[in-house]
Formats: C-alpha cells, sequence, structure tokens
C-alpha cells in the first residue's frame, strides 16, 4: 500500500506517536490523531502534520469507553472521508504488586490495552473494506513477544500484551479475504521512561545486544514497512535491538 492520498487513525503513543504521524505525512498521508489527556502534545503534531501539507485532526478519546472507540472511527471518516491505516497504540505502563492489584485495575490495563484494539478494528474494518482493503498494526511489547514474564509487578500488562499478539493473528486470518493486513510492534528498548537514572540507562544497554536504545524513528520505519507490504499479515515484529536474545 502506498500512502499518497490515504488516511491513518493513531491511538495514543504522543511521543513514539508523534514521530510515526510525522513519518507517515512524509508519505502522503493525512492523520487522525487520538488523545486522552496529552491534548497539547497531539495539537503540537498535528500542527507539524500540517505543514508538511498534509490534513490532520486530534480527538479526544478514553479508549477503554466502547463508545469513544467507535466514535474515534465515526469522526475519522467524517473529517477524511475514509480510513485506510489503523495504528492501535493506546497503552498503560504501571508497576503493580500482584497482592495489590485489584479487578479495576485488571479491567482498565485489558480495556485500554487490548479491547479498544478490538473495538477500533471492529469498527475501522468496514471502511477499510469499502475502498479495497488496509492495514491494522497493533502495539505488543517485547516481554510478551518473548513467551514468557520476565519481571514482576507487570500482571495484566504482560497479559493484555500477550492478548494483543492473540488478537493481531486471529484478525488477520478473519480479514485476509477483504485484502486488510493486520500485524504488531513489540517494541523493546526504545526510549527510556521518564525518571529513568543513568544507572538505569546503562544497565539496559548493557543487557541489549546492539549496545543501545533505539530511538522512536526504529518503530516509524517497522510501521511503514508493515502499512507498504502487500503480503505480511500475521505478524509480530520485535524491535528490541536483539533484547529478547539475551
Amino acid at each position: 500500500m502506498t500512502l499518497h492520498g490515504r488516511v491513518a487513525l493513531i491511538t495514543g503513543g504522543k511521543r513514539i506517536g508523534a514521530v510515526i504521524a510525522r513519518r507517515l505525512a512524509d508519505a502522503g498521508a493525512d492523520v487522525a490523531l487520538v488523545y486522552n489527556r496529552s491534548r497539547d502534545e497531539a495539537e503540537n503534531t498535528a500542527g507539524t502534520i500540517r505543514a508538511l501539507g498534509r490534513r490532520a485532526v486530534t480527538l479526544q478519546a478514553n479508549l477503554a469507553s466502547r463508545a469513544d472507540c467507535s466514535r474515534i472511527v465515526a469522526d475519522t471518516v467524517a473529517e477524511f472521508g475514509r480510513l485506510d491505516v489503523l495504528i492501535n497504540m493506546a497503552s498503560l505502563y504501571e508497576s503493580k504488586p500482584f497482592a495489590e492489584l485489584t479487578v479495576d485495575d485488571w479491567d482498565t490495563q485489558l480495556d485500554v490495552d487490548l479491547r479498544s484494539a478490538f473495538l477500533c478494528a471492529h469498527a475501522a474494518a468496514p471502511h477499510m473494506r469499502a475502498t479495497g482493503g488496509g492495514r491494522i498494526v497493533n502495539f505488543s511489547d517485547w516481554v510478551a513477544a518473548s513467551g514468557r514474564p520476565r519481571y514482576f509487578g507487570y500482571v495484566p500488562y504482560y497479559v493484555a500484551k500477550h492478548g494483543v499478539i492473540a488478537l493481531t493473528e486471529a484478525l488477520a486470518l478473519e480479514l485476509a479475504a477483504d485484502q486488510i493486513l493486520v500485524n504488531a510492534i513489540a517494541p523493546g528498548p526504545i526510549v527510556a521512561p521518564p525518571g529513568t537514572s543513568a544507572e538505569e540507562y546503562a544497565a539496559v544497554e548493557k543487557a541489549t545486544p546492539l549496545g543501545r536504545w533505539g530511538g522512536e524513528d526504529e518503530i516509524a520505519k517497522a510501521v511503514l514497512f508493515l502499512i507498504e507490504s502487500d503480503f505480511v499479515t500475521g505478524e509480530t515484529i520485535r524491535v528490541d535491538g536483539g533484547r529478547h536474545i539475551s
């Protein structure tokens, strides 16, 4: 799929998502950006896209809400007239000991990371089908893609991200006849979370075979590959500098 004249919807991912949005606009796509609380960041990214000569819209949503998942797809199509690419990046990442977890913690994590990806895909598929196909790119995690948990305190997160991989494979099969290709990206050490100490930063570098953090653009490259490919579906690509083999 070439991106010129296409429309992409990106949920979440204000840092990495902003880089992806700019790369899509560079390739000729119009972009809808979904944010929860980070309105200023979304508006800044939209301004950058418009400066590149493409159209952009920002949409506020709580992706734990079924109604909001349907609305952002409808609003994107109303704004641009079509939808070709859906990138499900919305995620929560918080550590909490198992003994302290509540049912609400579990529900919120799975609603945002897993259920919203299903709901947005379900709403988007008819619009993609109407134009002859499309692309859905989901976001998992290198730990989930490695097939086993590695860190304490992330039970709902790990389960949700493992579910994203299963969802990706199931949707790829379901939607193949419609030429809607569905894949996932499992990022590793891309950008350090706020508050990362110098010691923690260096420890990640040491544990990564390529010896460095990847940077946002490595994710954008992978997203563009999956969009532009016409024969890759049902795959989860680890973009982790080899972290999963260390």
